[in-house]
């Protein structure tokens, strides 16, 4: 990486992580290049970044935008409520241009923002790089197969990073953490699937986004691995949710409800697009679900900053502020609200 004045490309760049990196670059006076099939839409970046907006697996543009990169940030993928063709012809085939340009422009390392769900529903915890991939449905599979093809540029003697992060929550987050922050603003009461006694480990964006300038910055030695990433401090479903209503001051409370019921009515509504929760969501919803971060410790000295709570407390506090500006506008990402759809009927039952 050059010392003075490098260029960062991110792609996904106007996404809610895309965002973030770019806040945290654009401080540290790098020069950032965004990438994505949606315009800018932060005003605080207005005139800060280069905006494109364009398709990941448009080869000609990505050459163009390539062009005198030193890092490449690769965070674009279609989400799992996208048609499965979608998600794998972005993730897989977006992955492949992007590797084969940055190999043709010498472009020093490539950071792959990859996902848990490469390894699916596990039955021991918690979970190392080295244990077996098996995604579920085709976002789990995509990201595994976009994996691989990191995996071969390395052996050509590329730089590239993989980062597995589990579930990132923080400002800007909505997706189905709205339709989470929606009932806990209206007080509603909170159905886990199964007892609740399960520990599902999120993360911090702060956290995610730190990892990242990590596996930029640090000697390509130590840098070009695969690591996982989540918060250090988590308890059980429920016990974490309790801590966050109380924090909120939300009257909402847990309630526990039977798991194979559920699943299987959540896979109807699913399967009748009458529920935007999708099969990776309720699959694992009662499942332990947490990765060791001892690898980027040890490595790169990353530490987590934010508890489970926490992140939920603080995404919750940016939410209240801010709700009726997303309570209109639908959509399939991060970014936006998703249509609760019967879900809707089940929150005012459950008021």
């Amino acid at each position: 990486m050059k010392k003075n004045n490098p260029t960062f490309l991110i792609t996904g760049g106007t996404g809610f992580l895309g965002c973030h990196v770019a806040r945290e670059l654009v401080k540290r006076g790098i020069r950032v290049k965004l990438l994505d099939l949606e315009s800018l839409n932060e005003p605080d970046l207005w005139g800060r970044v280069e905006n494109y907006v364009g398709d990941v697996r448009n080869k000609i543009l990505v050459e163009r935008l390539m062009e005198g990169v030193d890092v490449v940030i690769h965070a674009a993928a279609a989400l799992p409520l996208a048609k499965p063709e979608e998600v794998r012809s972005t993730t897989i085939g977006g992955t492949k241009v992007i590797l084969e340009s940055a190999w043709k422009n010498k472009v020093k390392r490539v950071i792959y923002i990859s996902s848990t769900a490469v390894y699916g529903v596990p039955e021991k915890h918690p979970i190392f790089e080295s244990d077996e991939r098996i995604g579920v449905g085709a976002y789990g599979e995509a990201k595994i197969e976009a994996e691989k093809i990191c995996e071969r540029a390395r052996k050509k003697g590329m730089v590239v990073p993989i980062i597995r992060p589990k579930t990132f929550i923080g400002t800007g987050r909505l997706g189905v953490f709205q339709i989470l922050f929606d009932w806990v603003r209206r007080g509603c009461r909170i159905p886990v699937i199964g007892d609740g006694k399960n520990r599902y480990q999120l993360l911090g964006v702060e956290d995610l986004v730190n990892a990242i300038w990590l596996t930029a910055s640090k000697p390509p030695r130590v840098a070009n691995d695969t690591f996982n990433i989540g918060a250090k401090e988590f308890e059980t479903v429920a016990e974490d949710l309790t801590k966050f209503f109380k924090a909120v001051d939300s009257d909402s409370r847990v309630l526990r409800t039977p798991a194979k019921t559920i699943k299987r009515t959540l896979a109807v509504l699913e399967r009748l697009n009458l529920s935007p929760l999708y099969a990776w969501v309720y699959a694992t919803a009662d499942r332990d679900s947490f990765v060791s971060t001892k690898k980027i410790e040890k490595k790169l000295g990353w530490r987590a900053k934010y508890s489970n709570t926490e992140t939920l407390v603080r995404t919750f506090e940016w939410y209240r502020k801010h709700w009726k500006n997303y309570e209109k506008a639908t959509g399939i990402t991060h970014r936006v609200a998703w249509k609760q759809g019967a879900l809707k009927i089940a929150r005012w039952v459950l008021r």
